[in-house]
Parts: C-alpha cells; sequence; structure tokens
C-alpha cells in the first residue's frame, strides 16, 4: 500500500495568517473536510506524518505526527497541503506506471515515489496526472473552498446512515436532503434543502427557532441554538446561534450569541462575544485586501468576513470590518472597530500590549475543560511553541 505525506509550505507567509505557526495547513477545513481527509480520500491511504517546519511538534490528538520535512522511500505520495483535491480516488499510484507527479494546472502538487526509489524535496520531473481540485494561495482561499466543495460534500454524505426527517420538522426541497445521523432536533426547526443537503453528525443538537439553509454541515457533538445558518461547515464540538453565511469552523468554537458572521474562518476554540459582528462586503464592492504586519495581499475576493486564529476572542458588540485578520491568542475588546489586523496574542484590539504565556495557557485549560477536553502535557507543549512563534520568542 501507498503511503501518505502531507508536506507544508517551508514557510508560509502573511497569506496563511493567522495560521501560520500555529496549526498544520492540512488540518485546515476545505469544505467539509480536512485538506489532509481530501487527500486521504483521493489516495485511500491514511496520512502516515505530515512535513512542516512551522508546526513542528504540534499536537491536538488526531492528527498524524508532524515532524520537520526529511527524504520519503517508497512507495508513496507526497502531497502538497496548499491544495485541496476533489477527493475523487487518483486511480494506480502503487502501480508500475511512469507517473511521478500530481499536476493541478501550472502546479505540481504531489509526488509519486516508486518502490526502491526516495523522494529528497520538490521537483519538476517525470511523468504528469492531472488531479481535480482548488489551488490554495491562503487562508482566505478556504472560504473559496467552501463554495468549491460543500455542495458536492453534503451530498456524498446523503447515502451515509441515518434516521431521516426529525418529526416536527419543517422542510423544503426534497428531504432525502436532511441528512440526520443520530441527532437530536427540536419540533420546529426549518431545513431548507433547495440548493443542497443538510448534514448533521451524531450527537448535534438543534434546538427550535432555527433555520437550516443547505449546503450545511455540522459536526459532531455541536450545538445550533438558534437563528438562521446557510452554506457553512462546522467542526466538531462548536455552539452556533444568530446569522451565519458562508463561514468555516474548523471546531470547538464558541458563537452562542445574535450577530452576523459571513464569509468568515474560525480557528479551534474561538470565542465571539455576543453581537460580533463580520463585515463581509466594502462599500464600493470592490475586491478585499488583507493587510498582515505591513503587507498587503489581494484576494481576489468581493466577499470576505474575519480569519480568527485559534483561541483568538472577541468582547461584547465588537464590530469587525471587511478582511479583518485576528492572530491566534488575541483577546479583542475596547474600541468597537478594531483594526483590520491585530497581532497574535493581543491584549486588546490595537496590538500595544499582549497576553502573558501562562495567561494565555491558564486560559486555554479552562476554556478546554468546558468541552471535556484535558490539556495535557503534550498540548501544553504544543500552545507553548504556538505562542513562542507568535510573539516571537
Amino acid at each position: 500500500m501507498t503511503t501518505l505525506y502531507l508536506l507544508e509550505p517551508d514557510a508560509p507567509g502573511a497569506e496563511w495568517a493567522p495560521f501560520a505557526g500555529v496549526r498544520p495547513i492540512a488540518e485546515l477545513r476545505a469544505g467539509a473536510w480536512r485538506i489532509r481527509e481530501r487527500w486521504e480520500a483521493a489516495c485511500q491511504s491514511d496520512a502516515t506524518a505530515i512535513l512542516g517546519r512551522h508546526v513542528e511538534q504540534f499536537h491536538e490528538g488526531d492528527e498524524p505526527p508532524v515532524r520537520p520535512p526529511a527524504a520519503v522511500d517508497g512507495p508513496a505520495v507526497v502531497a502538497a497541503a496548499w491544495f485541496a483535491p476533489s477527493g475523487d480516488r487518483i486511480p494506480d499510484l502503487d502501480g508500475p506506471g511512469a507517473v511521478r507527479r500530481l499536476r493541478h494546472g501550472d502546479h505540481t502538487v504531489g509526488w509519486v515515489v516508486p518502490r526502491g526509489e526516495r523522494w529528497d524535496g520538490p521537483h519538476e520531473r517525470g511523468e504528469l496526472r492531472e488531479v481535480d481540485g482548488l489551488l490554495l494561495r491562503g487562508a482566505f482561499d478556504l472560504v473559496t473552498a467552501l463554495e468549491r466543495f460543500l455542495t458536492e460534500d453534503c451530498d456524498d454524505l446523503r447515502a451515509a446512515p441515518a434516521t431521516g426527517v426529525p418529526e416536527g420538522s419543517i422542510v423544503f426541497g426534497d428531504a432525502s436532503n436532511v441528512v440526520v445521523m443520530g441527532s437530536a432536533v427540536e419540533p420546529g426547526v426549518v431545513f431548507d434543502v433547495r440548493h443542497g443537503a443538510v448534514v448533521l453528525e451524531p450527537g448535534v443538537e438543534v434546538l427550535h427557532g432555527t433555520r437550516l439553509e443547505g449546503p450545511v454541515f455540522v459536526g459532531a457533538r455541536s450545538k445550533v441554538l438558534g437563528g438562521v445558518i446557510k452554506a457553512s461547515a462546522f467542526g466538531p464540538e462548536c455552539r452556533l446561534r444568530g446569522e451565519i453565511a458562508t463561514s468555516v469552523f474548523l471546531g470547538y468554537a464558541n458563537k452562542s450569541h445574535d450577530g452576523f458572521v459571513g464569509h468568515s474562518v474560525l480557528g479551534h476554540w474561538v470565542n465571539l462575544g455576543a453581537l460580533t459582528t463580520t463585515s463581509n462586503l466594502k462599500n464600493t464592492y470592490g475586491p478585499v485586501r488583507l493587510e498582515v504586519a505591513g503587507r498587503r495581499i489581494e484576494t481576489d475576493r468581493r466577499n470576505l468576513g474575519t480569519l480568527f486564529g485559534d483561541h483568538a476572542k472577541t468582547a461584547i458588540g465588537t464590530m469587525l470590518a471587511t478582511g479583518t485578520v485576528v492572530g491566534a491568542g488575541a483577546n479583542v475588546f475596547g474600541a468597537p472597530t478594531p483594526p483590520k489586523y491585530v497581532p497574535p496574542f493581543s491584549w486588546g484590539g490595537d496590538g500595544a500590549a499582549r497576553v502573558t504565556s501562562e495567561g494565555f495557557l491558564t486560559v486555554a485549560e479552562r476554556v478546554m475543560l468546558r468541552r471535556n477536553v484535558s490539556l495535557t502535557p503534550e498540548r501544553r507543549r504544543s500552545l507553548e511553541r504556538t505562542f513562542l512563534r507568535g510573539t516571537g520568542g
């Protein structure tokens, strides 16, 4: 069987804020699934390791080990973490054929290493095979990936074992597009599946007063507390309320109150204070530019909200401008509208002060325990390294 490795960018730049140095790009969510999971489906193989120096020794619990790039012996595939494959199986990866590279357009996005050979790094040699998917230019393209993949991801899950339409629900569209896998749904919940399926993983709870407009994917044990939620994907253990549109929650994020979040990406353990609102369209209706640590990044997107790094938090009533980036561990309060770039581990919106390492870890442990997740010694060391990278230590 072919062994799969995920290769991270050598030194991801500002375009990958707020996740560079925080979590592997392979563990970011492109549609319903993480990039790693999309490659695993395409290669029909579980990943053995993630090769990435910028997140060396990252530990969360369900990912393959993260280690520095090194030589790989075949049979193996080394896949680019900055490319999200459609998930369609790539044939004959471990056969005797001459394929040596996987290509999307003009870009090599994977390397096939036959038995008895060794891969020593990215190269442009050998025969090509075209693969379908999306080349990711930065973290903002996770929203693009959501638009590209979510409908088909949810459609694929229609075949999963499900319990049917919950009693007392209101369905607009084909009821077979309601996929409920052992979830608790109160009477009166609206499923609008005219534009895509709604998928609820096991342990999800949905309260009366919720409208779900497909395509929507809600990860295991999440709670949907009311409001209108459409065209979005949520990882496990999220808390959701209010209006959420075309957004990606990686997992364990908390938006338990009213307020609008659109075309945004929320990392793990993000907490949004009541009425936190993201703008996702400029008054000029022009393309959105990001500004990260003095660098301007063209996204070529007209709709883009806020990118929130892991463990970021906002105060009640925070209003975020179009194309804002909030760094990992930042605690945003003070002015109702923070600047468009809030550095990692800021204490307040202007970035003039920083949280301390011990303060960050203490709060992280309290937050994680609320989801019955322990801050193990391995996780603590991983977060300590994240803090050092984010503060230049």
